[in-house]
């Protein structure tokens, strides 16, 4: 990296840093989309109701994968830094191994809690049997996928992030056309998108497999030799990615017991499928984010303190410019776009109303995520979690709760924008005091 060519090419510089993980982030987050659009259309709303259902399950799976990955791989980069391969071969070892077990584990104890989950939500009948048939493939699936996830942050530790993007790829790829396949030429239900999200990360696998037998130049397969102080320093490093996906998991689940009790399976299916644009948007932020912060951490090492603010309100002004087109050509689209994925006039009406109210929170939840990896990126956790926990979990599960109470349905797609609007405060404040303090 250069000062002289990020102060005179300042967002050229976080472009060129972001489209490659905003391309592997949106990859990613499409896969789900797809999915709640055959849902939607070959098997109907109490499909993608009992999907939404499930999602803090999906976030469990990747609170713990992240935990293991991210640590294990920091510890991994700092040994290949300091060139002491031996060393980070054991740690890509490990966590690996450890990786696999602990999905394993989760994968089995979440099933024996199937039943007790659905039955504090309330679903029955039709969402109930769905959520079973759907989870109880797609718990494999979410096994392979946390260990290929865990893998894909070694691949890029090795220099060749190209290489897992295209890995990305072909795995969507495989997963439309499965998707098409097990909803249209042969359907089964679905168990067939289930089964087409197991088979395109086992796809995956095979490739990432490929990759460490064939191509890698500093991580290998060997033997592993456990350390009980490895792991503990593993955890310990990704605590706060933990935190980050199990607070989204609570706030899913308290998302749905409300709407179930407020407006029902219809009201679960509009919300997800409103969520999906949500989705589609942060994946977006978080790639500027990743971007970004590698550009924000060398500017404030070598004390170019004016410069890493620039890098933070530019990347603000983007997020925040993407946002506010994002909600304009939603607001107009709004129909077309539920007509995508259900054709009831109810859940449709739901769906419109709420697109442009939850849609509001754009303006802000942008730059509440990017503030929030600025202060990461800077070395102080301490601002960064604050921020985080206030829109993932503190201030949103209070809004979840009050404002439904109040305002019905209209109070569930208000919670977003509230959150995002108190916890800007609470950046802006943060940013302000960081300022004066340091700068």
């Amino acid at each position: 990296m250069e000062l002289e060519k990020i102060r005179q090419h300042t967002a050229g510089t976080i472009l060129q840093f972001s489209l490659p993980a905003i391309i592997a982030m949106v990859l990613t987050s499409l896969i789900t989309v797809v999915d709640g659009f055959f849902i939607g259309n070959y098997i109907g709303g109490e499909g993608i109701a009992a999907v939404n259902l499930g999602l803090p399950i999906i976030y469990l799976f990747l609170s713990i994968g992240l935990m293991v990955s991210v640590g294990g791989a920091a510890i991994a980069g700092m040994l290949f830094g300091a060139r002491d391969l031996a060393a980070c071969n054991q740690v890509f070892r490990q966590t690996i191994v450890t990786t696999t077990v602990f999905s394993v584990l989760t994968a089995f104890l979440t099933a024996l809690f199937f039943e007790p989950m659905l039955d504090f939500l309330g679903a029955v009948g039709q969402v109930r049997a769905y959520f079973r048939t759907y989870y109880g493939i797609l718990l494999l699936e979410l096994v392979v996928m946390v260990v290929n996830s865990s893998f894909g942050m070694f691949i890029r530790g090795e220099g060749n992030p190209q290489y897992f993007m295209k890995v990305n790829m072909i795995s969507v790829l495989f997963n439309v056309m499965l998707d098409y396949v097990f909803s249209v030429v042969v359907p089964v239900g679905i168990a067939g998108i289930a089964a087409a999200s197991l088979i395109s990360q086992v796809v995956s696998l095979v490739l990432i497999l490929y990759f460490f037998w064939k191509k890698a130049n500093v991580y290998h397969f060997g033997r592993c030799s456990f350390s009980w102080l490895l792991l503990k320093r593993t955890l310990l490093n990704g605590s706060s990615e933990f935190i980050g996906e199990m607070s989204t998991g609570i706030a899913m689940f308290a998302y749905n017991y409300v709407i179930l009790r407020r407006a029902g399976v219809d009201g679960v299916t509009a919300f997800t499928i409103v969520g999906y644009v949500s989705y589609l948007f942060s994946m977006v932020v978080v790639g500027f984010g990743q971007g970004a912060s590698p550009l924000m951490s060398f500017a404030y090492g070598a004390e170019e303190y004016e410069l890493a603010k620039k890098l933070r309100r530019r990347t603000n002004g983007m997020v925040s410019a993407i946002g506010t087109v994002v909600f304009v050509m939603m607001t107009f689209l709004s129909g077309q776009y539920s007509r995508l994925f259900v054709q009831r006039g109810e859940i449709r009406e739901m769906v419109q109303t709420g697109m442009v109210i939850f849609m509001v929170s754009f303006f802000f939840s942008g730059t509440n995520a990017i503030t929030s990896f600025y202060f990461t990126s800077i070395g102080k956790a301490l601002e960064s979690a604050v921020i985080s926990m206030s829109r993932g979990l503190v201030v949103l599960l209070a809004c979840i709760f009050v404002l439904p109470a109040w305002f019905g349905m209209t109070g569930v797609w208000l919670a977003a924008p509230v959150t995002e609007a108190v916890t800007i405060c609470i950046s802006w404040w943060m940013v302000r005091r960081e300022s004066q303090n340091k700068i």
